[in-house]
């Protein structure tokens, strides 16, 4: 068995906390003067519906100053072991965020140029200075840039995304977004991405199935000289192409990801049946 000291710096262990974070301390709002679990708690107290919408706010997270000791009740500065009874607060823990958690399997880390504790272990991230924000290194050399690429709110969901305790993903056009908002998308067949109407995957297969559904489908004698000017949603490329009710093809990339800009409503031209090709 350890030592009595090390024994009592360990106690309890992952049974006190809240629902985000396992720790063993509490945290004074310096906003509001109020005790909460953690900043989460905070935030979802302090942002309900049925707050005035002048006084919803979000703690400053590095502006805290006092913790208290969930096992004995004292009050301190911010700091890992309580002065009182010598517990641990949390393994884990950030002297620049005053943040604790026990749960160190999440390996935790504090990244100085976001300014924040993320998670997923140091060595499997990079920082990007122009996107502002950490991301895999899977995607260091491949990753397109989008100047503070988090540091604005879902396209889905709306959450801020920059502290967001969610899974991220970042589309091949650099934007991003929640993975399981992106996973909705695709339930629903949207492949484009909701800021820019990039495709967010491979779609030849599809623009394939496209020609051929363009192939069949003859258009009525009256419609054989009419032409639209489209846009590209994936290349930029703008082009006068003949007018079908099915789809209008870029004439750069070949893509049908393309909207009509000229010659009719301007709207997305990939018509419906493009859904059933992707079943």
């Amino acid at each position: 068995m350890g030592s009595e000291p090390e024994h009592r710096m360990d106690l309890e262990s992952g049974k006190f906390g809240c629902v985000h974070y396992r720790r063993r301390c509490k945290i004074r709002a310096p906003c509001c003067d109020e005790v909460f679990d953690c900043r989460h708690c905070h935030n979802e107290a302090k942002n309900t519906l049925d707050m005035d919408p002048f006084h919803r706010h979000d703690i400053p997270r590095h502006e805290v100053k006092k913790i208290i000791c969930t096992l004995c009740g004292t009050e301190q500065d911010v700091q890992q072991n309580c002065i009182s009874c010598g517990v641990c607060m949390g393994k884990y823990f950030c002297s620049k965020c005053n943040f604790f958690d026990d749960d160190v399997s999440k390996n935790q880390y504090h990244c100085d140029e976001c300014g924040i504790c993320r998670t997923g272990g140091k060595e499997n991230f990079f920082h990007c200075n122009k996107c502002g924000c950490c991301y895999s290194k899977l995607i260091q050399d491949a990753h397109h840039c989008v100047e503070r690429a988090m540091h604005h709110n879902c396209p889905v969901c709306v959450e801020f995304l920059f502290d967001t305790m969610k899974d991220i993903t970042v589309l091949p056009c650099g934007h991003t977004i929640h993975l399981e908002c992106l996973k909705e998308m695709e339930q629903h067949f949207r492949y484009s991405c909701p800021v820019c109407s990039k495709s967010i995957c491979d779609m030849s297969n599809v623009w394939v199935k496209l020609d051929q559904e363009v192939a069949s489908t003859p258009m009525p004698e009256i419609y054989k000289n009419k032409r639209v000017r489209i846009l590209c949603n994936d290349c930029g490329e703008r082009s006068e192409v003949h007018f079908h009710n099915v789809a209008h093809k870029c004439q750069r990339c070949k893509s049908y990801n393309t909207r009509q800009i000229q010659g009719g409503s301007a709207a997305a031209s990939c018509h419906p049946r493009m859904v059933d090709m992707m079943i």
